[in-house]
């Protein structure tokens, strides 16, 4: 098996199965969002961040309609407010069912678990070594930014209000799927060019092999995060990393 790089410049992480548990997200993060979000319509309606996030909603559901995609709930914009509503929720529901990741999705999905982090109901997981990972990499002048599907928003959520504490002041950005998708290179070299690095400069680590490839693909060294509960791989030729602990120590 390959050894981590050493030459890097600056870390691109993953969140799901990188530096925090997909149980987290799959039984905490979405089942709240699911549970919570009928009520959290209800008492935000009137407020403009609800309305935008219910109009993305809106015109992603008529661009799938028209893409053939079956079976979509449509979210009328001429609705009375609680047919809105509960159209609304049908299709965020649709969508989570189908394991979907687009960003009118995770654009709600972030405001209500904004509201469940300020009310104390939620704290972000993160693995044992993260924060000291981040910690070390801010120390030797390495940023660290995040690339994730779900949004800047919630991305920030968790880490800011993480288990281990505030750990957003140890990490120099956030890229979510407004950057590109996650399985396309060329998101990848847009990253690179956003931060005024070459994709060489960069270690992307993530637990998906597609992404890995893609990250490859566009010219930046890449791990894979094999934590506890990840799914089983086939053969690839990418370092395996059990831990970040051996990225920390490989940098030079």
């Amino acid at each position: 098996m390959p050894k981590p790089p050493g030459d890097y410049r600056a870390v691109l992480l993953d969140i799901e199965g990188t530096t925090t548990s997909i149980d987290f997200v799959y039984e905490v993060l979405f089942p709240y969002a699911r549970r919570e979000l009928p009520g959290f319509l209800e008492r935000t309606w009137g407020e403009p961040e609800t309305r935008a996030a219910v109009e993305a909603l809106t015109a992603q559901a008529e661009t799938d309609i028209l893409s053939g995609l079956e079976e979509v709930p449509p979210v009328p914009a001429d609705d009375p407010d609680d047919e809105r509503r509960a159209a609304a929720v049908r299709n965020a529901l649709w969508q989570m069912d189908l394991d979907r990741k687009t960003t009118a999705l995770k654009r709600l999905q972030g405001l209500v678990w904004d509201a469940g982090y300020a009310a104390g109901a939620l704290r972000g997981h993160v693995y044992e070594d993260v924060p000291r990972a981040l910690a070390a990499w801010k120390e030797r002048g390495v940023p660290v930014y995040i690339y994730s599907s779900g949004s800047v928003a919630a991305q920030k959520l968790l880490f800011g209000s993480s288990e281990a504490g505030d750990l957003c002041e140890l990490l120099a950005g956030h890229f979510d799927t407004t950057t590109g998708p996650k399985r396309d290179a060329q998101s990848y070299r847009r990253i690179a060019e956003l931060i005024g690095l070459a994709p060489r400069d960069v270690v992307f680590v993530t637990d998906s092999l597609d992404e890995a490839w893609a990250a490859s693909a566009a010219g930046m060294d890449t791990c894979l995060s094999m934590r506890p509960g990840n799914p089983e791989l086939p053969e690839h030729p990418f370092p395996e990393l059990g831990s970040l602990d051996p990225l920390v120590a490989a940098a030079r």
